[in-house]
């Protein structure tokens, strides 16, 4: 079957033009969604089994828990030590019912303490992306625990991206890992055997938390399209004027394409192992105000070309600060050297097919409508500056420690 090129483009037009109409839409939704930090909402859970008891630590972002109940008492956007301790019996209430453990169909309940509550230890701990609450308690099981059923339903309801990292050391060598998962709302419960660490779960577990971590890492997706936007388009050579043309064919797009995202996939690869081996460190908040820069400026770049034909040089240069953005994900972990490779190659694994599927919905439709006016001036053009100034936005808010949001609230 033929595809009639003129008849395609005008269907990729109309598709761009329904997008164009779209586009106030996604920047709210950007501006409101993801205007704070990159990394999409994790907490990190540890289990150490011991006999029939499991010693549990459960760090929750503050942020997390402040979204949900309102922790911060005189709303100035500064979370105390006193404001969080004043509701430290909210947050348990809140927390506690979204983990259920089992071991041998038998639910471990918390233990209690002397004067009948719940026994749970609260302390702070900074990680990458910020402050998190500490939760430390035990749980009782009927019998020594070689199974657990874990049910993990935290912030479900109000946040579906929200996921929990779990790890789960082993009963009988110390300090080795027995499991490692990531729990979702599409798989809140789940089943571990403790006897051997299963290495394909894992990395079926890591590949799969990757591409959500590209996916709903919005800016490193507008700095992936801000890449894509140029490479079905080429530069008029005319003295007369300067403007995009349509690329000629595909292959040429492709190869366009290839060697930027190649030269993006390999240096983030190598800053991302160079961070999770912490062989190299950079604080918070300089990578990500960095990785905010990195979109600005790929972004000013479509509108006003300094580099044209050595795209790929900037996407590589710009790739090894978001290989430490892709680091925060596992970073906190402490998994063992041996859960440690296999995250890490499952992640970044992950991470390209994610950044693949991207490829692969965008770069078709945008080759078709090259040619159209709704693509060279309303997708590439007005794209790229809303795209900047989202940037621009996300800029100013990491690098200053600031929350525009609240300003005129």
């Amino acid at each position: 079957m033929k595809v009639d090129p003129a008849r395609a483009g005008k269907l990729s037009a109309w598709v761009w033009r329904r997008l164009l109409q779209r586009l106030p839409i996604l920047f709210l939704a950007l501006h409101c969604g993801v205007s704070h930090a990159h990394k999409p909402s994790d907490s990190y859970l540890s289990l150490s089994p011991q006999g029939n008891q499991i010693a549990v630590r459960w760090d929750i972002a503050l942020r997390d828990l402040d979204n949900e109940l309102g922790l911060d008492a005189d709303d100035d956007g500064q979370l105390t030590w006193g404001e969080v301790r004043s509701r430290q019996g909210d947050i348990d209430a809140f927390a506690l019912p979204k983990l259920r453990i089992a071991s041998n169909k038998t639910a471990c309940p918390v233990v209690r303490s002397a004067s009948g509550g719940d026994q749970v230890l609260h302390e702070l701990d900074h990680h990458s992306d910020g402050t998190y609450l500490v939760l430390q308690y035990a749980v009782s099981c009927a019998a020594p625990v070689n199974g657990l059923d874990i049910e993990y339903r935290l912030f479900a309801q109000s946040d579906p991206t929200h996921r929990g990292i779990l790890r789960i050391l082993s009963p009988t060598v110390p300090g080795a890992v027995s499991a490692t998962a990531v729990l979702d709302p599409e798989n809140a419960t789940r089943h571990f055997d403790l006897v051997a660490p299963s290495v394909l779960a894992t990395l079926r577990d890591f590949v799969t938390e990757g591409i959500w971590h590209i996916w709903l890492g919005f800016d490193h997706v507008l700095f992936l399209l801000s890449l894509l936007l140029p490479a079905v388009l080429v530069r008029s050579k005319s003295a007369a004027a300067s403007h995009w043309l349509g690329v000629q064919s595909m292959r040429t797009a492709m190869l366009d394409i290839l060697k930027t995202v190649t030269a993006f996939t390999v240096a983030h690869s190598i800053t991302l192992t160079l961070a999770v081996l912490d062989l190299v460190s950079l604080p918070s908040r300089l990578v990500e105000s960095g990785i905010a820069l990195t979109v600005l400026l790929a972004s000013a770049n479509n509108l006003r070309p300094v580099l044209r034909e050595r795209r790929w040089a900037a996407a590589f240069l710009f790739g090894l600060i978001h290989g430490f953005g892709f680091a925060a994900a596992l970073k906190d972990l402490g998994l063992s050297s041996q859960a440690m490779a296999v995250s890490l190659f499952g992640f970044n694994l992950g991470v390209e097919l994610g950044q693949l599927a991207i490829v692969a919905v965008f770069v078709p439709f945008a080759f078709l409508a090259r040619n159209t006016r709704s693509y060279q001036f309303g997708v590439f053009k007005v794209g790229s500056v809303m795209v900047a100034c989202i940037a621009a936005f996300w800029f100013v808010e990491r690098a200053f420690d600031l929350d525009l949001t609240r300003f005129g609230a």
